[in-house]
């Protein structure tokens, strides 16, 4: 039962109870640094699980990206494609090389990277002679994007792809792990993700050789020598062995919290998607969406509310709900960076960040605290339709 004032929170970290066992072996053998045996079993299990050759344990997902964009050597006047509709994360390390970000709008049924902006963007740029050094793909809450197609296209032009799959470990693309389509794929551990080390990423590929310079990057780039000598810029992004555990134990549970976040969704879906101007974030057929989040879209002309009235209204009962992503072409930081919209007619971001909802979807958010969710957004709908039975 929960109580009138009690908080409920958008995504909080579900600990699994083992990870005091592997924080409690770190401390025994006095592995604290940012290296030691949980990173070293970490980086392989998880490798093993998604089914990429390696991987390399670092400090953020924001530093996995920013590795994988200096290994593919982008540099100080290039260019790299993006999503733009995602968190100022994804685009950062662009800015860091010093190259420009060029955003790329979504599209209607994963509401990811549309292939069809993307196929522009890289005609466009062909013919002005300067092709991207990378396309960031993003696969948003959980959602893969068209990778056949994506990767299709970037093959063409022999552009190769970082797939950002900060939000969507443990999803599937038609039998494969979300995050191993891409030269280099992103895995986020921040505290409000799927699962948790408090902070932390991953970068995984098949490219061996190319995740060992990574973990030579991420250590401040300190050469083979007895005194400390440095050919290179490096940089501070390996992950701790006390936070590599907390992961081991973590992963050990992540279908657990995939089917629990997929079981949220599903609860939402029936309650929820019969009221006018409801519509949920699809799932792309052959694809699986770990739900990370449950995300909505409510149209006011539908409705007769809009998304900010009820995020107000969740907001005054101590419910945590967000907006969706604002995408980044619009944000104060890229402005006058270029942008490829859907369509002539359509950026299918803009009228998501407009419309959309991001519901509380925690792996362990109990029953009563969800209906109550459900009720809020209930009243607010019939508020404005005093004639209409909403069940």
């Amino acid at each position: 039962m929960i109580t009138p004032n009690k908080r409920i929170y958008l995504s909080p970290p579900h600990m699994s109870g083992n990870e005091m066992g592997y924080i409690q072996d770190a401390f025994a053998t006095n592995w604290i640094a940012p290296l030691g045996p949980h990173v070293d079993a970490f980086e392989k299990e998880l490798a093993s699980h998604v089914g990429s050759n390696a991987a390399t344990a670092v400090s953020s997902g924001t530093a996995a990206i920013h590795l994988a964009l200096r290994l593919i050597g982008v540099n100080e006047g290039d260019s790299v494609f993006c999503s733009s509709l995602t968190f100022v994360a994804s685009a950062n390390p662009i800015v860091y090389c010093g190259a420009r970000p060029v955003f790329i709008d979504s599209e209607p049924e994963t509401w990811n990277m549309s292939p069809r902006a993307l196929e522009i963007a890289l005609q466009d740029a062909a013919l002005e002679g300067k092709l991207p050094k990378a396309v960031i793909v993003v696969n948003l809450y959980g959602q893969s994007a068209k990778m056949d197609e994506i990767m299709s296209l970037c093959e063409s032009y022999d552009v190769p792809i970082i797939e950002d799959a900060a939000e969507s470990l443990g999803s599937m693309y038609k039998g494969r792990a979300s995050g191993t389509f891409g030269k280099y794929g992103v895995y986020s551990f921040n505290g409000n993700k799927i699962i948790s080390t408090s902070g932390g990423g991953m970068l995984v590929s098949d490219d061996v050789e190319g995740l060992k310079q990574a973990r030579f990057l991420a250590t401040q780039a300190r050469d083979q020598a007895v005194h400390y000598q440095h050919s290179q810029l490096g940089f501070n992004y390996r992950m701790s062995n006390v936070l590599a555990g907390i992961g081991r134990a973590q992963l050990e549970v992540l279908e657990e919290r995939v089917n629990a976040r997929r079981a949220v969704f599903n609860r939402y879906d029936e309650a929820l998607s019969h009221l006018p101007g409801i519509q949920f974030m699809p799932e792309l057929a052959n694809t699986r969406s770990n739900r990370w989040l449950t995300v909505l879209t409510l149209e006011e002309k539908e409705a007769g509310v809009t998304a900010q009235e009820v995020l107000e209204a969740l907001t005054e009962l101590n419910i945590e709900a967000r907006p969706v992503w604002k995408p980044l072409h619009l944000q104060p930081l890229f402005e006058g960076a270029r942008y490829y919209p859907h369509s002539n007619n359509e950026s299918v971001s803009e009228r998501l960040f407009q419309t959309g909802i991001c519901l509380p979807s925690g792996s362990q958010l109990m029953a009563d605290e969800q209906q109550k969710v459900i009720t809020c957004i209930k009243k607010t709908i019939m508020q404005t339709m005093p004639f209409k039975v909403i069940i």
